[in-house]
């Protein structure tokens, strides 16, 4: 809009002040014409009575006297000549009318003429009958008391209408607003100039600066003028090129930053003195997303409460706390410390640390020396325990000497197993592992699985079944395989109720072949998710013996299939049951 722009403000101002000028000297013109107009009507009309009043006086012969004093009259002039105030007579002006006498007898200023007083007024005379008459408006009235004898007391009253004088007005006025609308050209002509030459660089400043504004720092402004515009225009450009010096260090020193951030293995969180985050890495964009999909945020917060609670306590004592939270399975160590700008505490900065493998490693450490403790002290005291039996002669015939013999092969036998799958998973680790690929038809397979656990999940009344998508074959070590299946489903029987129900779902597409081992047992605890297949770790911390296994089987089982270039996860909720997925590749053709 024009009257946004630097040239509409000014040429609005300039109107306005012009137009203000304008309208003040109207009403002074007019007022002084006014003035001026009726009184020169005054003196007219004055001086016209006295001479009217004088003739009339000095002459014997009143029709002569009177044929004279209507010469001395124009027009636009009105007389009427009372002899006494029941005899009276008018100009003889036909083709204007004339205030009645009436008018003049009972208006209680006029009849003062009669009384030796003259009279100079300005009345309002409204007709009734002659609604277009000259006399309709304001009149100027001069009335001179007439003395034609010592016994007749008579007046002179002479009027004019003041139209003539409004006429005058009203040509003045249209004068004036011709000047005006010339002064009102003239002005806009010159608010155009002065855009030209004040207006039109302030332009190109302000596209200049909507350009930096965009992010052009390179933009440049021409030197038109060498007075405070174009001074101004340098220092524009100066500006420019100090800003884009400025933001390329800015840039700079935020992409170092951010690469530091995101390049470091701990988050950090860096707040406000009001608690608002101000920076993050994705390490620290993690933990807030496991506490927010563990524990929800129904008040709105963007951090836990024990991390805000933390926070609080640091701004206030200006003193580092830490703490330690557990979520989605996974173990934070958050050390708070206070910010400081100066001696003023801004905010406070938080260090986040994933301790999961650390407590891991701990946790398998205590659980191997425990399980190996367990899973070797109970077959070491039975081997000790019955050769002593037969040393001492304990057993007395040959049949219970081969029972002891017995027990103790079989738990020779079981410390074996234990080495072998140490060494199994070692060799895994390792990387030594050799697979034999054969091309297998997978319902073969599953089927073969099926009919091994029949007896043993009919025992315990589970429904053990399977679902195929897709036929055909896919390359993988068969044996292997096999190991896998076969610890999955053995689980799955071992940690079903009986009556429950156990599938296997088979998917075999281009892409692979995916596996499901879904159960309906009482399902793995939250806490032990990330540790299923790790070596020697049980959910069962009873550590029963007999089919409760060593706790390497899910270990072997994820080498096995990492081996095959595959996945392996698990998805269990409490008392709801656990499913085992896997997928393999097709890696040979």
């Amino acid at each position: 809009m024009i009257w946004k722009s630097v040239v509409g403000k000014l040429w609005l101002t300039i109107l306005l002040l012009v137009s203000f000028v304008l309208f003040v000297l109207t009403i002074l013109l007019l007022e002084f014409f006014e003035n001026y107009h009726v009184s020169e009507a005054e003196k007219e009309l004055t001086k016209d009575a006295k001479k009217i009043s004088l003739i009339l006086e000095q002459h014997a012969d009143s029709e002569q006297a009177m044929s004279i004093a209507w010469e001395l009259v124009d027009e636009a002039t009105r007389v009427v000549v009372f002899s006494e105030k029941d005899d009276y007579s008018h100009s003889p002006n036909e083709s204007l009318s004339h205030l009645p006498a009436s008018f003049f007898l009972d208006d209680p200023q006029l009849s003062l003429v009669f009384e030796d007083q003259p009279i100079v007024t300005k009345k309002t005379y409204l007709s009734d009958v002659n609604i277009d008459d000259e006399m309709y408006g304001e009149i100027m009235i001069v009335g001179i008391p007439l003395h034609l004898d010592e016994n007749k007391d008579g007046a002179v009253f002479i009027y004019q209408s003041l139209l003539a004088i409004k006429e005058t007005t009203k040509q003045t006025t249209q004068l004036i607003l011709l000047a005006a609308g010339f002064a009102i050209f003239l002005t806009t002509i010159f608010a155009f100039f002065l855009s030209t030459r004040i207006t039109a660089p302030l332009r190109k400043m302000r596209e200049a600066a909507f350009e930096i504004a965009r992010g052009k720092f390179d933009t440049k402004l021409p030197m038109l003028t060498h007075d405070e515009i174009g001074e101004l225009a340098m220092a524009f450009n100066q500006m420019g090129r100090q800003l884009k010096f400025n933001i390329n260090a800015l840039n700079q020193e935020k992409e170092h930053l951010a690469n530091i951030l995101s390049s470091m293995a701990d988050g950090v969180i860096t707040l406000n003195r009001d608690g608002t985050i101000l920076v993050s890495n994705p390490p620290a964009e993690r933990f807030l997303q496991a506490w927010f999909y563990q524990e929800g945020n129904d008040n709105g917060e963007d951090l836990p409460s024990e991390v805000r609670d933390m926070f609080q306590r640091a701004v206030s004592i200006e003193k580092e706390q830490a703490i330690e939270l557990t979520y989605q399975g996974r173990t934070w160590v958050i050390v708070m410390s206070p910010l400081y700008s100066q001696t003023y505490i801004r905010g406070a900065v938080a260090v986040i640390r994933d301790m999961t493998e650390e407590r891991r490693l701990d946790k398998l450490r205590k659980d191997f020396i425990a399980n190996v403790s367990h899973e070797l002290r109970t077959p070491i005291s039975m081997l000790q325990g019955y050769s002593e039996a037969i040393v001492d002669d304990i057993a007395g015939t040959d049949e219970e000497k081969k029972e002891l013999a017995s027990v103790i092969y079989d738990e020779s036998l079981r410390m074996g197993r234990l080495v072998n799958d140490l060494l199994d998973l070692a060799r895994m680790e390792a990387g030594h592992i050799l697979l034999n690929y054969e091309q297998a038809n997978v319902a073969v397979f599953v089927e073969k699985i099926i009919r091994k656990f029949q007896v043993l999940s009919k025992e315990k009344n589970i429904s053990l079944s399977y679902e195929m998508t897709g036929q055909g074959k896919i390359a993988f070590d068969v044996d292997r395989m096999e190991q896998v299946l076969t610890n999955l489903v053995d689980n799955a029987i071992r940690h079903t109720e009986n009556g429950g129900q156990i599938v296997i779902i088979v998917n075999l597409s281009d892409l692979g072949l995916k596996m499901d081992v879904k159960d309906s047992g009482h399902g793995i605890p939250e806490e032990d998710l990330p540790f299923v297949f790790e070596r020697f770790y049980k959910a069962d911390k009873a550590r029963t013996r007999g089919r409760a296994g060593t706790g390497l089987g899910l270990a072997i089982v994820k080498n096995i299939v990492e081996a095959h270039n595959g996945q392996i996860s698990v998805h269990s909720k409490w008392n709801e049951g656990t499913t085992f997925s896997m997928f393999i590749p097709r890696t040979m053709s």
